[in-house]
């Protein structure tokens, strides 16, 4: 009986589902998205679908469907995406729990820009297997959920999670009941802040000293804190994420091959289908290479941490009439998702990631801080976010909402 409303990139039998494209502005859904059927058959009420970014590109929620979905804390700013009506709907308080889908921090960086909770979880568990979709190549994208609290996110996660013999690399062992966790022990926590890369990342003042401010209210309650830095050059981990997210959109081409859909397509996605259509096998080896080497990299820094920290963007919230920020602090963003690289290090791992409330600035803008934990270890992160909110206070913030802008 509780309601629920479906990220535009999911399908809902009856509703229409436009994937935020005018190309499919009428198109009506024939089947439910395995998530959203797992959703349906808990008994959930669909009252409609969240916006998103078109095709899920970009983390600012802007389409030419439904326009810009504006963040809740200050409508003149961005909701951050692609789940960025999801984590506005939860701000708000129009959806009790919301899911969503994350490649590029899809679900972490809009939780982080309105003060709420987003959840990916491991790769494989919680599958979404498609007619259209690879079911062994495609690892970059999971779907997942968002809370306003973590034990709600916990709940809706229960829901989706599973495996599923259409999703061959789905996870085979199961996520218990929210009864069966409990709020980890803060004493034996020993976290790694990764922050900036040691520079490596352009970023806003400001965000990444809020974040410190976040972590070290654990320290009274006995986390560890310490700064580390993985073995691997981050550059090649840009370079790794360009090739692999291109080739993830090959699948598109026809919209691009058709001249009457290709001016629909908005000049982010060309450019992203474009970056495909040349890619060679040399340069996919490559970037598995690249991808391999840097969840080995990870993996030597969880011999030593439990958790890795850092911020859920480089900057805060940004006006909602940008589509994207083209410099931060002097420094060019070269492609339209640069700003975002700070999410990509946990999506190349396949890590569960959670996405936890970091504050305010001194201007009201929401930040969030990413927690990474090794492959498989979805309980024992969330089980930290529980923890995280019992001595933080950033949830009981909520935004004051206005009828109309000035």
């Amino acid at each position: 009986g509780m309601p629920h409303a479906i990220k535009d990139l999911a399908d809902a039998q009856g509703l229409v589902s436009t994937y935020g494209s005018p190309i499919f502005a009428q198109n009506v859904a024939m089947a439910d998205s395995l998530p959203v059927a797992r959703i349906r058959a808990r008994g959930a009420i669909f009252i409609g679908k969240t916006n998103i970014p078109e095709f899920g590109a970009g983390s600012q929620t802007y389409n030419a469907v439904f326009g810009a979905t504006r963040n809740a804390y200050n409508p003149r700013l961005t909701a951050g995406g692609s789940s960025g009506g999801a984590a506005v709907g939860l701000a708000a308080q129009l959806l009790p729990t919301a899911d969503g889908s994350d490649m590029m921090g899809s679900l972490r960086n809009p939780a982080g820009f309105n003060n709420v909770i987003g959840f990916r979880p491991s790769q494989g568990r919680v599958p979404s297997p498609s007619n259209e979709s690879s079911l062994f190549y495609d690892q970059l994208t999971t779907d997942g959920p968002m809370g306003r609290n973590t034990e709600d996110t916990i709940r809706l996660l229960c829901t989706m999670a599973g495996y599923d013999s259409r999703a061959p690399l789905s996870l085979r062992d199961t996520i218990p009941a929210y009864e069966a966790f409990s709020p980890a022990t803060l004493t034996s926590t020993r976290i790694g802040w990764l922050g900036d890369f040691q520079g490596y990342l352009a970023m806003e003042p400001g965000v990444a000293s809020l974040c410190e401010s976040a972590l070290k209210q654990l320290t009274p309650h006995g986390a560890t804190l310490e700064d580390c830095m993985p073995d691997y050059e981050m550059a090649r981990l840009w370079q790794t994420w360009l090739t692999l997210r291109h080739w993830s959109w090959r699948a598109t081409k026809p919209l691009y091959d058709n001249a009457q859909t290709k001016q629909l397509l908005k000049p982010e996605l060309q450019w992203e289908i474009e970056g495909s259509l040349n890619m060679t096998a040399v340069r996919i080896a490559e970037a598995d290479e690249g991808r391999s080497d840097w969840y080995r990299a990870l993996g030597d820094l969880f011999d030593r941490y439990d958790l890795l920290a850092l911020p859920a963007a480089q900057t805060f919230p940004f006006s909602a009439d940008i589509h994207w920020l083209e410099s931060i602090e002097g420094r060019a963003m070269d492609t339209y998702h640069r700003w975002m690289e700070v999410t990509i290090g946990g999506t190349l791992a396949g890590l569960p990631v959670v996405s936890l409330p970091a504050g305010f600035d001194e201007d009201g803008r929401p930040m969030g801080i990413q927690f990474m934990g090794p492959i498989g270890a979805d309980q024992k992160v969330l089980e930290f976010a529980m923890a995280y909110e019992a001595v933080t206070q950033h949830l009981h913030q909520r935004p004051k909402l206005l009828e109309q802008l000035d």
